[in-house]
């Protein structure tokens, strides 16, 4: 057998010399290297990935381009449906090629409520948890997050869960009243879908010494409580039905949310208090999530309530939120179905039980446009590449320019599968378009083709 340096017809010193050089300089790399296996895959994968409610930012965009401007006749392509999810309202999250909702299934001993997850190749069943009793009032409202290798949901009940992304093993769980004296504002039960926020996991059991809570991420340990105090007359106390909006703001991360008694604004690092505002609360439901953008936050809710501007102001350690205009429920109001921020405008379904498409101007409130709903019910919206999707409860899908000049309706259609109201919120991840109703999951092909 030859030996390399001969071979290589080098003295061996020579190929030593040169081989240990290399070595050196892979050494030098691997950092490099490290960095670059490390971080673009992660970067692809969140690029593609849609792994929480209202997307990787919580804002209800999706930044995919390429994406089909209007529909064909009847609306785009169905791809295929998945059946078996069970009762619920919760929508989907997407991530490293698995998909994840709750749903309320038949089980041993009756229904029960359960995180689901599939292979979104083959929509092969991973696995199923149960975590708690079912909500007989149309099933989970919590889309599941995803952080890694661990999936966090809430259930009805109060049941927070951390799982193992990979089989659905149960890692640790907490429960809302038990563990934090929580309740809910109404009788609706949770609705949340959780935060992650580096190591912590954050969320709003709604207990008068526990109003938002921060934990380890990994072990569940408590990191801090919110102590509210008195928010106000307005409203009922407990946790509302809005998910948690993180935000620098000042130079201060805070976590901001709708509860029983308004809008919050907490200390991400301590739990204090910051601001709240209670003009906003109703006493039945406070649902829709804050829009943020700078050191403003609208907010919106619906039974004869409105909207409201508001401008966080700090002076040394003391907060304020500053009311920049209120317009009553007549102007406007969202009852659920989210809003989104585009440019300099604000976009939403507006009156309680209604989708009316409107357009207000989101620093001075000016309405811009509103028009007749295109169909009944409230309307779940999304942005994608220049266009809004509005989703109906009866219903109908409605694609719309977000167009400050004048409301234009671009296309629409009905879904195959339409059970009861259309609650679960369009989903876009990968130029597919995912809709829920309860147990079927439809999934459409939006994507431009050349």
């Amino acid at each position: 057998m030859m030996l390399p340096w001969r071979q290589m017809a080098v003295p061996r010193s020579a190929y030593t010399a040169r081989v240990v050089g290399r070595l050196l300089g892979l050494v030098f790399l691997l950092p490099f290297i490290g960095a670059v296996i490390g971080v673009l895959p992660d970067r692809v994968a969140r690029g593609e990935d849609w792994p929480q409610f209202h997307g990787p930012n919580r804002d209800n965009i999706c930044t995919e381009t390429g994406l089909l401007q209007e529909w064909p006749e009847g609306g785009p392509k169905l791809l295929w449906t998945l059946e078996g999810l069970g009762r619920g309202y919760s929508t989907v999250s997407i991530s490293q090629g698995r998909l994840y909702t709750m749903g309320d299934r038949p089980a041993e001993g009756g229904e029960a409520q359960f995180v689901l997850a599939y292979d979104l190749a083959t929509r092969k069943e991973l696995w199923a948890t149960r975590i708690g009793p079912p909500h007989r009032d149309g099933g989970p409202r919590c889309t599941p997050t995803v952080d890694g290798d661990r999936v966090y949901a809430i259930g009805t009940d109060g049941d927070l869960v951390c799982l193992d992304a990979a089989t659905g093993r149960i890692v640790w769980r907490k429960n809302f009243g038990r563990d934090f004296g929580g309740k809910m504002m109404s009788v609706w039960r949770y609705s949340e879908s959780p935060l992650v926020d580096g190591e912590k996991l954050v969320c709003t059991p709604g207990g008068k010494d526990a109003l938002l809570v921060a934990l380890d991420k990994k072990t569940g340990e408590t990191i801090w409580r919110c102590q509210p105090g008195d928010l106000g007359p307005r409203g009922a106390d407990g946790a509302g039905y809005a998910s948690i909006m993180p935000a620098e703001i000042h130079g201060v991360r805070q976590y901001i949310t709708l509860v029983g008694r308004g809008a919050v604004g907490v200390d991400a690092a301590t739990g204090k208090l910051l601001w709240n505002y209670n003009r906003i609360a109703n006493n039945v439901a406070n649902i829709s999530n804050p829009v943020i953008r700078g050191e403003y936050v609208f907010v919106s809710t619906a039974y004869r309530t409105g909207c409201a501007l508001l401008r966080i102001k700090r002076d040394g350690e003391n907060w304020s939120a500053e009311e920049v205009y209120f317009h009553d429920a007549n102007t406007f109001s969202n009852h659920h179905g989210g809003m989104v921020l585009v440019g300099d405008y604000l976009y939403a379904g507006d009156g309680q039980n209604r989708g009316a498409p409107i357009c207000i101007e989101f620093l001075t409130g000016k309405v811009m446009w509103k028009e007749q709903p295109v169909d009944r019910g409230s309307a779940a919206v999304l942005y994608a590449d220049n266009r809004l999707y509005f989703r109906y409860e009866a219903g109908t899908v409605a694609l719309i320019a977000p167009d400050p000049k004048g409301f234009r309706l671009i296309s629409q259609f009905r879904p195959a599968v339409v059970d009861g109201p259309a609650w679960p919120h369009p989903v876009i991840c990968d130029g597919k378009l995912y809709l829920r109703a309860h147990n079927v999951l439809m999934c459409y092909d939006v994507k431009n083709k050349p």
